[in-house]
């Protein structure tokens, strides 16, 4: 055999070992997603995607991870709470990396899928895996993501505060505002405490009044909830309850009193928005994904706060004056100083 020919001879198998090193390494078109790109499940709570709020925020978070880092995602809905332990099961079972569960409410079901698949990692909105009496087991692949609902809740209770103290119309300066809670609890409850807390701030004879539809879902049962509280003198409603917290807006659009919306933006679920409490879920979904992308550990809380931008606040559809703006934007440096410390549970 001549050299050359035995060069060429050479120089083909080198090309075809190459080959398939070359595909394994390639990067596909969408959004920078490689063959090694992380898999992401999201497991929403009963509210769905159509909440105009929590859970949409969630998928807001995986779809901005899905475009910035390159992860695939999908997204399971729950209708009922028999629903979480089979949608995370499926998660899991499906090889995704990271498994993501929306509420509070799903604590139970995270603790024990995730004692199923210590392999598998996850992450719960407002919690951490528990057991059936509700301990934290402390389970080393379950991040919690926790908000300080307060603070964002305390910054529209200012600003109740300040429209009630000097009152225009449609308000009388009846010095009665009030929440419309879904469930009670803790993030429901710490977001009313802090409106309770802001509001004093400004005037400490403010009456606030506070119920409970003990729904997420059902419209109906909140708008009910915000009439009566109307029907007694509150002007301004704040609803902390999901997409059946939707009718508390409707029901003061109707009175012609003000509401505040909570969670995400929602001046534009109704004209009586004055403000809405921000709670920013997007922004710990992606941070989870995130870590899982860079390698973090996991088995930690994350806490987000208004020293983060996890919480805040967004004005609604009735201009504030620039006293009120002025206002909110002294207690909330005094809350991020440390100088201000809201609580954080109903007295």
């Amino acid at each position: 055999m001549s050299r050359t020919r035995t060069r060429l001879l050479a120089l083909s198998t080198l090309a075809l070992t190459l080959v398939p090193a070359l595909v394994a390494c390639g990067t596909s078109s969408g959004g920078g997603a490689t063959s090694t790109a992380k898999k992401i499940c999201l497991v929403t709570d009963i509210g769905g995607l159509n909440d105009r709020g929590f859970n949409a925020l969630a998928n807001q978070g995986l779809e901005q991870a899905k475009t910035e880092l390159g992860v695939t995602g999908t997204v399971t809905e729950s209708k009922s709470g028999t629903d979480y332990v089979p949608n995370l099961t499926a998660c899991a079972t499906q090889g995704n990396d990271l498994t993501i569960g929306v509420g509070f409410l799903m604590q139970q079901a995270i603790g024990t899928v995730a004692a199923q698949f210590p392999d598998r990692k996850f992450a719960i909105v407002d919690g951490t895996g528990t057991d059936d009496k509700g301990n934290d087991l402390n389970q080393a692949n379950v991040t919690g993501l926790f908000f300080k609902e307060q603070d964002a809740g305390a910054l529209v209770g200012v600003i109740a505060g300040e429209l009630e103290k000097t009152p225009a119309a449609p308000l009388k300066g009846t010095k009665v505002i009030s929440a419309v809670g879904g469930i009670s609890i803790p993030p429901v409850n710490r977001y009313i405490a802090g409106y309770k807390f802001g509001a004093a701030q400004v005037d400490p004879t403010i009456q606030v009044l506070v119920g409970y539809s003990n729904d997420f879902q059902d419209a109906a049962k909140c708008k009910s909830v915000a009439e009566s509280q109307i029907g007694n003198k509150s002007e301004i409603v704040f609803q902390v309850a999901g997409g059946c917290g939707l009718g508390a807006l409707k029901a003061a659009g109707e009175k012609s009193v003000y509401s505040i919306g909570v969670d995400s933006d929602q001046k534009s679920q109704d004209n009586s928005v004055i403000a809405s409490a921000l709670k920013r879920v997007n922004v710990a979904t992606f941070t989870a994904i995130k870590n899982v992308v860079n390698g973090s550990p996991s088995g930690h809380s994350q806490l987000f706060g208004l020293d983060n931008d996890g919480v805040g606040y967004a004005p609604g559809n009735v201009a504030l004056s620039a006293d009120i703006t002025a206002k909110v934007d002294a207690i909330s440096a005094q809350i991020k100083s440390g100088a201000l410390k809201v609580p954080d549970t109903l007295s």
